[in-house]
């Protein structure tokens, strides 16, 4: 009989139902035992009770009780070995790095993380091409979409990890991304206030996931659906056939960007998951409609980050250049990175 365990949610085991996070670590467990450990208040996450259906986050703190004969599944399993071509790209991404966090430019089609539908090759399972003299490897703090690119903040230490991770859950962070989207925006700034609620079925991980939006007086009504925040503002624009839009992720919500820009009205391009029913060439994304050099791949970038450091305490704000598509695109289009304010919410701006 194991004591009572109080267990931290990795940075790679958030935004998953607390029931199938507690059996890959103790697999002995019914999913009756589990639902009980509920009910009778024993198993806790920060100190509340909660469902088995409940959702973690990285960084919680996950109260289990004594546990017959039960021994946690080793976290992972060896890596494959890294080839030179993968550990060439993924060393050739990092932007910047110090002695306690590395910074990368992550490639669109390149997965955070491992799933269910994803493959061996992501970048957490790169990270031992970034440990750079450090016995252990980096960890990711947060994630991007398989397809959107930009910058990827891994920590070098455990204890960077969770402060990084607690900056994320406090929103100190600020993040902007770049889009191309279908249209233009009205009016060219203003905030989306839509709830996402995953949709019924079964996804391949959670690039098969699907959102869909719910109107905020609909929102505690839905079940399980999530508040969600976007601020949006128009750069630039192609007549009224497309923008460039800056967009700022208030709450952190699965696909949000793509999921609020197709609810506007606006999906964002080669997005064929949202584009909606009514793009030209269905599953390659709404961009085939621009034509010309305009690339399928979705354009959803991003593009800075600012954080306090957990160690000098100074806000570090960082710039990923666009990947390649979305400098062909930007130059088919006429629009220049530099004509634009880095933040364009900005009281100054």
């Amino acid at each position: 009989m194991s004591g009572v365990q109080t267990i931290r949610v990795g940075a790679d085991e958030g935004e998953q139902r607390l029931d199938r996070w507690l059996k890959k670590r103790f697999p002995q467990l019914t999913q009756g035992a589990v639902e009980k450990m509920c009910r009778t208040g024993q198993l806790r996450v920060d100190g509340g009770r909660v469902k088995a259906a409940t959702r973690i986050e990285t960084g919680q703190e996950v109260r289990v009780p004594p546990l017959p004969d039960a021994q946690p599944v080793p976290a992972k399993a060896a890596e494959p070995r890294i080839t030179d071509s993968d550990q060439q790209m993924i060393q050739a991404a990092v932007l910047w790095k110090d002695q306690h966090i590395i910074a990368l430019n992550k490639p669109p089609g390149l997965p955070s993380q491992g799933g269910s539908g994803q493959g061996s090759r992501h970048v957490d399972g790169l990270t031992g091409a970034l440990m750079f003299g450090y016995k252990d490897r980096p960890k990711l703090v947060h994630r991007l979409d398989k397809d959107t690119s930009g910058l990827l903040l891994l920590a070098r230490t455990d204890r960077i990890a969770r402060a990084l991770s607690e900056a994320f859950r406090a929103r100190t962070t600020r993040k902007i991304y770049w889009a191309a989207v279908a249209g233009v925006p009205s009016p060219r700034m203003g905030t989306i206030r839509y709830g996402l609620v995953k949709a019924p079925g079964h996804g391949r991980g959670g690039e098969g996931e699907k959102m869909i939006a719910v109107h905020p007086r609909d929102i505690d009504a839905t079940e399980g659906a999530k508040r969600a925040t976007t601020d949006y503002a128009v750069l630039d624009a192609l007549g009224t056939r497309a923008s460039w839009c800056a967009l700022v992720p208030i709450t952190g919500r699965t696909h949000q960007l793509r999921a609020h820009m197709a609810e506007l009205g606006h999906p964002i391009v080669g997005d064929g998951k949202y584009g909606g029913s009514g793009q030209e060439n269905l599953g390659d994304g709404w961009g085939a409609q621009l034509g010309g050099e305009i690339s399928r791949k979705l354009h959803l970038h991003a593009r800075s980050l600012s954080f306090d450091h957990p160690v000098t305490n100074r806000r570090i704000t960082l710039t990923a250049p666009l990947p390649d598509h979305m400098q062909r695109t930007w130059k088919a289009l006429g629009w220049h990175e530099h004509d634009v304010p880095e933040d364009p919410f900005a009281e100054d701006a």
